[in-house]
């Protein structure tokens, strides 16, 4: 059991970070590895027992977590979820866009609208909505960091996650290189991390998920999560600008992937 005294102490001690999609997959392990490292961290997401899981898991290392269930694709969701942080964690410091969605049709033939627009919501709009409602405390603090997860299929776009899918991961590169260019002289850092296939729930909603020898190979959570957490922890006079993180071992190969080794203690 934790000692209740004990207080995670680190690189982002006193930062208040949030993260979206907090309660699975790249996440979730973004959320953990930044509370490790001192971070009060903010859990926002649509399914609150998942964000309430992490948050005890957070608490239990002796780290600080606060959760919040959100609809990262409405503005009001949003204004209320940037309040609340402010109130309760204090402003954000970290924002993480990590909440994604891909879509379920391959062919755009049979694409309809309706998908469409939620694909490119959870993947686009929230991006711009999140940062919108941060940038006015960061610029009035002197700084800040925002790290939106994107995509390889924002370049390399293939029908596995549908037409919506690699257009936003797209649109995302290109709003992190507006804001990195619009403000990097007022200290906000902008970072896009485009992963290649990452092993994550988000895998199940494909009309043909990928097999488990397949997804052995794929990046990890945890590999994107070590990505993030460098963006994070670069002194102010550095930004990473983009970051590609991609499997070793082609899926065309059948290659395996050798073990991964245990993390220093």
């Amino acid at each position: 059991m934790a000692d209740p005294d004990r207080r995670r102490t680190g690189p982002l001690d006193g930062k208040t970070a949030l993260v979206t999609g907090a309660g699975t997959g790249i996440g979730r392990a973004t959320a953990l590895m930044l509370a490790e490292e001192g971070a009060t961290v903010v859990l926002a997401g649509r399914r609150p027992h998942l964000l309430d899981e992490v948050a005890a898991t957070v608490t239990a290392a002796g780290g600080t977590a606060l959760a919040r269930p959100t609809h990262v694709e409405d503005a009001d969701d949003v204004a209320g979820l940037i309040r609340w942080t402010r109130d309760t964690a204090g402003p954000v410091d970290v924002l993480v866009n990590n909440a994604g969605a891909a879509g379920r049709v391959g062919d755009v033939r049979r694409l309809g609208e309706d998908e469409w627009h939620a694909v490119v919501d959870v993947n686009l709009t929230a991006v711009y909505l999140l940062a919108r409602a941060v940038l006015p405390d960061m610029l009035e603090r002197g700084g800040g960091s925002i790290i939106t997860i994107s995509s390889l299929a924002a370049v390399r776009p293939t029908p596995l996650g549908g037409a919506p899918y690699g257009a936003a991961k797209a649109g995302v590169r290109n709003f992190m290189a507006y804001l990195r260019n619009t403000y990097r002289d007022d200290l906000i850092r902008a970072t896009c991390v485009l992963p290649g296939e990452v092993d994550t729930p988000v895998l199940d909603s494909r009309p043909e998920p990928p097999s488990a020898e397949r997804r052995a190979a794929m990046v990890r959570p945890e590999d994107v999560a070590r990505a993030v957490l460098l963006c994070a922890t670069l002194p102010p006079r550095t930004v990473v600008e983009e970051l590609v993180i991609a499997p070793t071992v082609s899926a065309r190969t059948g290659g395996r992937p050798a073990p991964e080794p245990p993390r220093p203690s």
